[in-house]
């Protein structure tokens, strides 16, 4: 082969193409950003943005935070550079209340910390990508994240165990149980108390925990979930998180004061008391 050739090949190799969401950005410099990038054919991707800030950047609205885009990379020795973009989702919706982009920041927080760099995971991807198109158009974000939580766990190879007891093996039965974030499940009532950091379940919860396993989510999504269901669904998969890939994330926190205070805003006022004058 010609040395034209060989050049020509060594820049196809250097040029690459793929589907990212932006999960997280900081500026670099007077106009520049590093951004993370979680791609459906690369993984998780740092690269640099260049002239980005600046007003006349064809690749402006093409990189904001949570959006689905197309990048052309090429690769570099520390830092690929963006030299094209496309926006192909923006999940506008995220947008229009604090507490959507909240928990869109809370699951690009957890993707980051459950991945590596330069390892493809499609499926996570995909998840990724519905849960934020839902979370875009939702009044409840709870039933979406409790998913994308449990299918995470699934995908990463840590799935609770929810029909027997991980501790004795017998099949669980109605009563007394309690989740153990250690021992990776339910525990019967003969093992309660036998391990550190058990999280009491009703049994409800725990059919609710079956159904996000299944990812039937929408019928944890229609039901009428008591708040201490909640409280326990959400524990025992955030502890199970916290155990495999390391928390708590703060961004969670946020998420959940800016919800409650948006669900406050929504509230009528209460009529005032006394006369009119």
């Amino acid at each position: 082969m010609s040395q034209d050739g060989n050049a020509l090949d060594h820049r196809r190799i250097r040029l690459v193409r793929a589907e990212a969401v932006v999960l997280r950005r900081r500026d670099l410099g007077e106009a520049d950003r590093i951004l993370t990038l979680f791609t459906r054919e690369l993984g998780k991707l740092r690269v640099v943005a260049k002239g980005v800030r600046r007003p006349i950047s064809r690749l402006g609205g093409h990189l904001d935070l949570f959006t689905r885009t197309q990048v052309l990379l090429a690769r570099g020795r520390e830092l690929d550079v963006v030299t094209q973009a496309q926006l192909l989702e923006s999940f506008i919706g995220l947008r229009h209340e604090p507490w959507r982009a909240g928990w869109a920041g809370y699951l690009a927080d957890l993707t980051d910390r459950a991945t590596v760099d330069a390892d493809p995971q499609p499926a996570l991807y995909d998840l990724l990508v519905d849960c934020l198109r839902a979370l875009a158009d939702c009044t409840d974000s709870f039933a979406i994240v409790r998913r994308f939580e449990m299918r995470l766990l699934v995908l990463l190879g840590y799935q609770p165990e929810l029909s027997v007891c991980p501790r004795c093996s017998r099949r669980l039965i109605p009563g007394s149980l309690a989740y153990a974030p250690d021992q990776g499940g339910v525990l019967c009532a003969e093992c309660i108390g036998s391990t550190a950091n058990e999280i009491p379940v009703s049994v409800g919860t725990v059919k609710a925990l079956r159904l996000l396993l299944a990812d039937q989510w929408r019928e944890v999504a229609n039901r009428t979930l008591s708040q201490s269901l909640r409280t326990q669904l959400e524990a025992v998969l955030r502890a199970t998180l916290e155990a495999h890939i390391g928390g708590p994330l703060p961004s969670a926190t946020v998420a959940t004061i800016l919800e409650q205070r948006g669900a406050s805003d929504e509230r009528p006022a209460a009529p005032r008391s006394g006369t009119g004058g």
